[in-house]
């Protein structure tokens, strides 16, 4: 049994890495913060003082940071695993990032004489508790069959879509549904409520037919009584449009609605409310609405 190395231990990686422990992986932990390495470390968990301490006590090292300057100071920086990790260790982002950061930091590790794999993942915290999570690979066969087993122990429909990065561009693809299937259901909400239609009747009416989506399933019925405690942050939802936005323009592409739903993000961001849950873009939609109610004549 390969021994694994977590870094990043917020919503998504600390359940991640609780489940690396149910399956028996012996595994050492590091995070910003010390709650939640205390409480893996009560689990069975090792606690590193470091990602220097992480890479040296790891066969796979598994990253769940925000963004590319946390995946690239975590592994490539001063105090980094990459300055005390054995040769050939393999080295897991499962954060989502931009494809071409991705593609650079691939390079990098292997010029170190590491491995790679980009594996971001979608499920949010439910899946991410559950070990339910869909997990997107980019990089090469005989590395994500190395990773196979860690992979299924925190996940289930795990793809290897191509090479370097073609993780990070299907979860790009992931994020724009997401986003819009989260404005669709919010729409149907105003829409309903407007009408006079109780929206948690309308959200189980929905879920039964061919409007029915997971996004609906997990965050539905918490929508429409306005709890948008996080499952995914808004503000991590907004940066990883912003990366479709980003790399949709380096290859020539417009993508109308995508944009306007990040344009909502941001002024929830914005406004100070980028820790609520995603699904929170409903009070986007319900202001919008609102408007063009107070407008008419």
């Amino acid at each position: 049994m390969q021994t694994v190395g977590v870094i990043g231990l917020g919503l998504m990686g600390k359940p991640m890495a609780s489940n690396l422990l149910k399956a028996g992986f012996a595994v050492t932990v590091f995070n910003r913060s010390r709650p939640a390495m205390d409480a893996l470390a009560a689990e069975g968990a090792t606690a590193a003082a470091s990602p220097a301490e992480v890479g040296r006590a790891s066969d796979v090292v598994v990253t769940m940071v925000p963004d590319s300057p946390d995946v690239e100071a975590v592994l490539l920086g001063p105090d980094g695993v990459c300055t005390a990790a054995k040769p050939g260790t393999l080295l897991i982002d499962m954060s989502t990032i931009a494809p071409a950061a991705v593609r650079r930091i691939h390079e990098t590790v292997a010029s170190k004489g590491f491995r790679m794999l980009d594996a971001p993942v979608s499920g949010g915290d439910v899946g991410a508790k559950a070990g339910t999570l869909s997990i997107m690979v980019g990089g090469t066969p005989e590395d994500f069959e190395r990773a196979r087993p860690v992979f299924e122990a925190m996940g289930k429909t795990i793809t290897l879509c191509g090479p370097a990065g073609a993780g990070q561009l299907v979860k790009a693809c992931n994020q724009i549904v997401g986003a819009l299937v989260l404005n669709a259901i919010s729409e149907a909400i105003v829409f309903g409520r407007a009408a006079g239609v109780d929206p948690e009747i309308m959200i189980r009416v929905l879920q039964g037919g061919v409007a029915a989506t997971r996004a609906m399933e997990v965050r539905g019925a918490r929508m429409a009584k306005g709890d948008f405690a996080p499952g995914f942050k808004a503000a991590h939802h907004l940066k990883d449009l912003r990366i479709v936005i980003d790399e949709a323009k380096a290859r020539g592409l417009t993508l109308p609605t995508t944009s306007s739903v990040a344009d909502m993000l941001a002024t929830l961001v914005r406004e100070g409310n980028g820790t609520l849950d995603n699904s929170s873009i409903l009070t986007m939609v319900e202001r919008a609405a609102g408007a063009a109610r107070a407008a008419r004549p």
